[in-house]
């Protein structure tokens, strides 16, 4: 493929998708990483991308921009998949659990339809359609009300009141980035919030993240990288991200890209 093919394409895919990472486009054009991050430096030089850490955004698509459920719906299905399918053997039948809003969580809740006498707390309505789905009697679906966000989360008093009240064994959390100094992060504010009433609420946190997650950094601080129980991801994560993980003594469950 010739330089101007994968520069279309780049730009094309970040348009779409609002992001790209070196290790996706190096493994689809089948080149080495370093020529990937050459035609990124030109791209950002004619300021058609926003070269970042580990890849490129939508020019201005920085710490605050938030992509819409449906662009990152398309992103890293087969590991959200492998991921979903191994979080749900840590659900327990009988217990409860609570769901953040995000394309990996909504492909978790659709793999708990097997976990009897199960309640969940939600505040994404996408995940809460993907729940309805089953016609079990002995699933309760809590949702919090609130705020529409464009990644489908409902934010604000409404939300954050309603999780103040209610105690939960796990909360199964979604994530915009993962960093070793400054945890976990969205680039939502009132995400963040709601996100940190969850936490609060459950005795259990596990965090479910592909390996796009780490190094990327959101405007707002969720938690630090330690208050998560458990991590669950793939095994594309890089290195310095199992040491940060095992220094903190989190449990980190990893999976094959490919499934579980």
């Amino acid at each position: 493929m010739l330089a101007r093919q994968r520069h279309d394409i780049i730009v094309e895919s970040v348009r779409q998708e609002g992001s790209v990472r070196v290790r996706d486009l190096a493994e689809r054009f089948n080149v080495s990483e370093m020529t990937v991050r050459r035609d990124l430096d030109q791209l950002a030089a004619l300021r058609l991308v926003d070269k970042v850490h580990g890849g490129a955004t939508r020019i201005g698509d920085l710490s605050s921009h938030e992509p819409g459920f449906a662009a990152k719906q398309r992103r890293q299905q087969r590991e959200k998949d492998a991921i979903a399918q191994r979080a749900a053997a840590l659900v327990q039948p009988g217990s409860s659990i609570a769901l953040t809003a995000g394309t990996t969580t909504w492909t978790f809740a659709k793999r708990l339809h097997a976990v009897a006498e199960l309640t969940v707390v939600t505040n994404a309505p996408a995940v809460a359609q993907a729940l309805y789905q089953s016609p079990r009697s002995d699933l309760t679906v809590v949702i919090t009300g609130g705020v529409r966000t464009p990644s489908d989360a409902l934010v604000g008093p409404v939300a954050t009141n309603t999780l103040a009240r209610l105690n939960v064994d796990a909360v199964f959390m979604g994530v915009h980035g993962m960093d070793a100094e400054l945890g976990y992060t969205t680039p939502n504010l009132a995400e963040a919030e709601v996100n940190k009433a969850f936490i609060t609420s459950a005795r259990r946190v596990v965090v479910l993240a592909d390996h796009t997650k780490w190094g990327t950094v959101g405007l707002a601080q969720i938690a630090p990288l330690e208050r998560a129980d458990v991590v669950v991801s793939d095994d594309g994560l890089p290195e310095p991200a199992r040491q940060a993980f095992a220094e903190v003594e989190t449990e980190l469950l990893m999976v094959p890209s490919g499934g579980y």
